[in-house]
């Protein structure tokens, strides 16, 4: 069964008093110095305002925090699982498979079985989270980044196979010259597929979005199945644009854009634009600068229905509380975004 977290302030004053009552029950990550720790842990303790309490550590990882390495709260007795976290310590970047875990003499499916008892996710899932955390690390850092992006589309056939999988149909069924060309753009943070046509941008989404496919349907449908294979003019700008925002050297994204939506949506939309990179906003406050104060869930629904990321900044909006909400491209991810953007927030007020 289950164990239902009580409420943050409980949390925190057993956090406090490294109640052992919780350990392995509830984790805190703490947004000042990006890892996560039992609540025994002995460090310093942050301030409650720092912290986000978590039921598991799969749940820790995918909102992008490391564990702590004074409480280890990854350390299990199971030898195969210590290995595996030891072989990943060792090689954060590596891109790990199934077969890497079967040379280290490992059966896949026990292993998976074990993680997922263990952690609420997969090694693999866990691998790929580092390898991707790693990279933008990096880059933030200014190293030179190549293999350890995972790119995840490794030929164009591979990329139209993984596309015609999203859209339910053949590989082979796409028009060369449709209206819409859709590509994929490697980021730090992982794939991002963008759809274009020869002015503007329909869709620009991480890769592994679960509500991708279903976005995918609705272009679809409005470009009256003109959706195919290829670049125009404005994928380049959009890659040139991205890399300058990843980079750190540019905020500011001037590409056309198509937007899909009712003209509430849109003009929600429009407003997460007028957000600047590194401030933050609640639905309540977005609802209020739009002039509707009664409309937060109208807001939140616009806010999850966008699929234009990064450059509709939906990633800005945040719980009234402070606290990271719901993100399509994964929590860990919007903590990226957020943690990189503060980099633009100082250059402006320097």
């Amino acid at each position: 069964m289950l164990f239902d977290l009580p409420n943050d302030q409980t949390l925190y004053a057993a956090l406090l008093e490294r109640d052992p009552a919780y350990d392995g029950r509830a984790y805190v990550g703490v947004r000042s110095t990006g890892v996560f720790c039992r609540l025994i842990c002995p460090a310093r303790k942050p301030k409650p305002e720092n912290c986000t309490f978590f039921p598991d550590v799969g749940a820790c990882i995918a909102a992008g925090f490391r564990p702590c390495k004074r409480c280890q709260p990854l350390s299990q007795p199971d030898p195969a699982v210590a290995a595996l976290l030891d072989a990943l310590d060792q090689q954060p970047d590596r891109r790990w498979s199934e077969t890497d875990v079967i040379a280290m003499g490992y059966d896949p499916s026990t292993i998976r079985r074990a993680f997922k008892r263990a952690f609420g996710i997969t090694f693999l899932d866990m691998a790929r989270q580092r390898r991707l955390a790693t990279g933008f690390t990096a880059l933030k850092s200014g190293k030179v980044i190549d293999a350890q992006l995972d790119a995840g589309f490794d030929s164009p056939s591979a990329f139209r196979s993984a596309f015609a999988r999203l859209m339910g149909t053949a590989p082979n069924s796409f028009a060369k010259d449709a209206l819409l060309r859709a590509d994929h753009i490697d980021t730090p943070l992982g794939p991002m597929i963008a759809v274009c046509d020869k002015r503007s941008l329909h869709l620009l989404e991480f890769a592994d979005r679960k509500a991708l496919p279903a976005a995918l349907q609705r272009l679809r449908k409005a470009a009256k199945g003109q959706i195919g294979i290829g670049r125009h003019n404005t994928t380049d700008q959009v890659e040139t644009a991205l890399k300058g925002y990843f980079d750190g050297s540019n905020d500011r994204f001037d590409i056309p854009l198509t937007l899909h939506g009712s003209p509430f949506t849109q003009s929600v939309w429009m407003a997460l634009r007028q957000i600047p990179a590194g401030a933050t906003r609640s639905y309540g406050d977005l609802a209020r600068d739009m002039g509707a104060p009664q409309a937060t869930r109208a807001v939140a629904r616009a806010n999850g229905a966008n699929q234009i990321a990064l450059i509709i900044p939906c990633h800005r909006v945040i719980g009234a509380d402070g606290s990271l909400t719901g993100y399509g491209g994964g929590l860990w991810r919007k903590r990226q975004l957020i943690d990189l953007e503060r980099h633009y927030a100082q250059r402006k007020t320097a």
